[in-house]
């Protein structure tokens, strides 16, 4: 099975608030993020612009149009995760180690890392699921475990800690593979580093 997205293979398709793609085995990069570290009104206002250009680009996107939705609408949304806003519990090394060793558990068994980083607020990684593994069941776990030990050594009651949603995108090519690595390595560059956790093994190519 390859590695890396075929646009002429069969695709599991899911939709919540956003969708999601998967496709065997390939490699994708993935980013969740602390439920308050969006304020709401703005992510409302992110979504409902999202859905009325995705009404009038319909998948597959040729490569000016990926460009255009990653210009519009990734990447301001990873510009406000990098502000730090909201509670930024993975400030703390401990909850950090928490979200990592989550990470790390399965790694080799229902998933591959490539790499990650543990934002303040948020969680950026490559992983290539393995198996009859899917890339939900992967995440829901990681913030199911995360989410229980973090809120009991918080004493957080009845507060959700991870907003319910992710984005994704398959990864195309070794190129965009190591694209994503450098990405991952970059993202914490204003950051002092006992605020963040790091994990990048060598690209690829």
């Amino acid at each position: 099975m390859p590695d890396f997205f075929d646009e002429r293979g069969e695709i599991d398709k899911t939709q919540h608030n956003l969708p999601h793609w998967q496709q065997g085995e390939v490699w994708v990069f993935a980013t969740w993020r602390l439920a308050d570290s969006v304020p709401l009104d703005r992510l409302r206002a992110w979504k409902s612009q999202q859905e009325a250009w995705l009404a009038h680009h319909p998948k597959p996107w040729d490569a000016p149009t990926r460009t255009e939705h990653q210009t519009r609408f990734i990447d301001p949304y990873e510009q406000w995760l990098d502000k730090g806003i909201g509670s930024c519990l993975l400030r703390d090394p401990e909850n950090r180690q928490i979200v990592e060793d989550a990470l790390l558990f399965f790694n080799g068994e229902r998933h591959q890392l490539g790499a990650f980083v543990i934002m303040p607020n948020h969680v950026h990684v490559s992983l290539q699921p393995l198996g009859r593994h899917t890339l939900s069941s992967i995440l829901q776990s990681w913030k199911r475990h995360s989410a229980r030990l973090i809120n009991r050594r918080e004493s957080r009651t009845g507060i959700a800690l991870w907003q319910p949603e992710y984005f994704d995108r398959l990864i195309r090519s070794a190129e965009h593979f190591d694209f994503v690595v450098g990405y991952i390595r970059k993202n914490p560059a204003a950051l002092d580093p006992s605020q963040f956790t790091l994990y990048s093994p060598p690209t690829r190519s």
